[in-house]
């Protein structure tokens, strides 16, 4: 299993809020890997999700490498990381008045050698499964947002929904509540698969068709995210970029 990350503070942004972390865990043949993307102004947002970041794969590579959980509920792993990684936030939010509203989307988990995948989301940062072979891409994950709530009530259309003027307006983010409600997927890989995860500055601004002529044009995940970064860049990136990929 290869896998990749870059991250880019994009064309306009001053700071990068974005982090991702990618963690072998050899004790059970995976890979931990989490991104999130902060908010809450500059100092803040960036503190937000480097801590929230750290919190949640040192929790998991703590529960995997553990000699007394032998057979891991990866459900529940994944669950009580993204609630320590949200107190975490949520202390320092409450600590000092220049942290006040601070917060983090978050998207990560494990993959197996084997394939099989656990994945955690809170915010709008994205998963996609990507089908090199078959030719499709899969939003694994949902986002947690104003628009897509939106989407789903039938109140707008897609289209609508790619230019509407709240798009980056999120109902959930790690830090900014004492509790947060994160949802939980499972998927499987096959082999030259891929798992992409990305913050809103890719997603916003590359489409998920192109997502899936990327990464079937290129076979690596080193020159997938390069690709792919060069692209948001080059329209311009008014936000934060950061993608990982994973291909088995």
């Amino acid at each position: 299993m290869k896998s990749f990350g870059l991250t880019d503070k994009g064309k306009i942004r001053k700071d990068n809020q974005d982090s991702f972390i990618i963690e072998k865990c050899e004790a059970k043949d995976s890979l931990i890997v989490a991104l999130c993307d902060g908010m809450g102004g500059a100092k803040a947002g960036g503190l937000a999700s480097q801590l929230s970041n750290k919190a949640f794969v040192s929790y998991i590579f703590a529960k995997l490498t553990s000699r007394v959980n032998r057979m891991p509920n990866y459900k529940e792993i994944l669950q009580a990381a993204c609630a320590e990684a949200n107190g975490v936030a949520y202390e320092y939010s409450q600590f000092d008045e220049e942290f006040n509203g601070m917060g983090t989307t978050i998207v990560g988990g494990v993959i197996k050698q084997n394939g099989s995948g656990y994945i955690i989301n809170v915010g709008d940062s994205r998963a996609y499964h990507i089908s090199r072979r078959g030719g499709s891409i899969y939003q694994i994950t949902r986002d947690h947002s104003l628009v897509e709530d939106l989407l789903e009530f039938g109140a707008i259309t897609k289209e609508q929904a790619k230019r509407h003027p709240q798009r980056n307006v999120i109902t959930r983010a790690l830090g900014s509540e004492a509790a947060v409600d994160a949802d939980y997927f499972e998927f499987s890989l096959q082999s030259g698969d891929v798992l992409l995860l990305c913050s809103d500055g890719l997603s916003n601004i590359i489409t998920d068709l192109e997502m899936l002529d990327y990464a079937r044009e290129y076979p690596e995940p080193e020159l997938l995210c390069r690709a792919l970064m060069s692209k948001a860049l080059n329209r311009g990136a008014r936000d934060n970029v950061t993608v990982v990929a994973v291909m088995k």
